[in-house]
């Protein structure tokens, strides 16, 4: 979503406290509506959460909600300084690497606090095989050959990577309908997480699945499908996370509130 086109909420159960400190929660993400629902119900913040608007029907965190970008860097300051914000939290996607390294320039440009949280990375144990690849073009390269049936499980932002490949058939979950040209040869299927294991392993027998692709993005809501690739011996090329972050990171929403309790 534009940043001309920006939609700004506020729950009728919590009013703004126009008095409180301001902290803007960069979200989307389970960890990001965690904290919001913990802060909104504070009497001494006022939080406000910032939603790409990259899915149509977001599931909205407690508080005011802003759906939409900023701009770039210089978008952002400017929002930091119209809207009085005294501290900023980045909870973004692990792969949102963009929006972070604006967070971090406006911040350091401001000299606001800025508390970024990293969800820790899934990791393989001795019964996986995975094959790790730096982005989403070498996994395209790596999966695309004959007798591939290929579940693709990065989201809807890149799947023009694969669009070339024209030799293996991909089986593509996303929450909305993707953008970008499909590859030749797929099957989309709509759903959002979180998915559960008895589940995943049906879908994967039922199209005879024998690759996966996934972004490491941590967590439990879409971790089943490790659990069924283990159990089924498929193999997975998992996409490896960008550099996020400059500054050191926190693992925990309970972290994040720590290290605000500190600024405050």
């Amino acid at each position: 979503m534009d940043a001309d086109k920006v939609i700004e909420m506020q729950s009728v159960t919590t009013p703004t406290r126009s008095q409180a400190p301001r902290v803007l929660i960069l979200g989307g993400t389970t960890e990001a509506s965690e904290i919001a629902r913990r802060l909104a119900a504070r009497s001494d913040v006022t939080v406000i959460s910032s939603l790409a608007g990259r899915v149509r029907q977001p599931r909205l965190p407690a508080g005011i909600v802003r759906v939409g970008g900023f701009g770039g860097a210089a978008g952002l300051i400017s929002y930091l300084t119209n809207d009085n914000i005294g501290v900023v939290i980045d909870a973004t996607h692990p792969y949102a690497s963009k929006i972070s390294g604006n967070a971090e320039l406006a911040c350091n440009t401001l000299r606001l606090p800025l508390i970024a949280l990293e969800r820790p990375p899934w990791e393989p144990n001795e019964h996986d095989c995975w094959y790790t690849v730096p982005d989403v073009q070498a996994a395209a390269t790596m999966v695309n050959h004959k007798n591939n049936r290929v579940f693709l499980s990065i989201g809807r932002q890149e799947l023009g990577a694969f669009s070339r490949c024209e030799d293996a058939w991909f089986l593509v979950r996303a929450i909305d309908e993707p953008a970008d040209k499909m590859p030749a040869k797929s099957k989309l299927i709509l759903q959002r997480g979180p998915f559960h294991l008895d589940d995943e392993l049906q879908l994967f027998r039922n199209e005879s699945i024998s690759l996966i692709v996934s972004k490491n993005s941590g967590g439990t809501a879409t971790y089943s499908k490790l659990e069924a690739a283990r159990a089924l011996k498929i193999p997975v090329v998992m996409i490896d996370r960008p550099l996020k972050h400059k500054i050191p990171t926190v693992a925990r929403p309970e972290d994040v509130l720590l290290k605000l309790a500190e600024f405050l």
